[in-house]
């Protein structure tokens, strides 16, 4: 599982012109889920499931 940064940078996710993270194979705007016992979110492809974690 990649961090948001990373697959920035490597190219699996953009930006859109709202600033929101889409997946760079679907196109599709990623679902966040919030664990409080976490120190990260939970960033998920609805269309192919791919998972990226985003530091708070």
């Amino acid at each position: 599982m990649k961090s948001t940064r990373k697959g920035l940078r490597d190219d699996d996710l953009f930006k859109d012109t709202y600033g929101r993270l889409k997946c760079a194979d679907c196109e599709k705007v990623l679902k966040t889920t919030t664990d409080p016992d976490e120190l990260f979110d939970l960033r998920t492809c609805p269309e192919c499931g791919t998972q990226y974690k985003d530091l708070r």
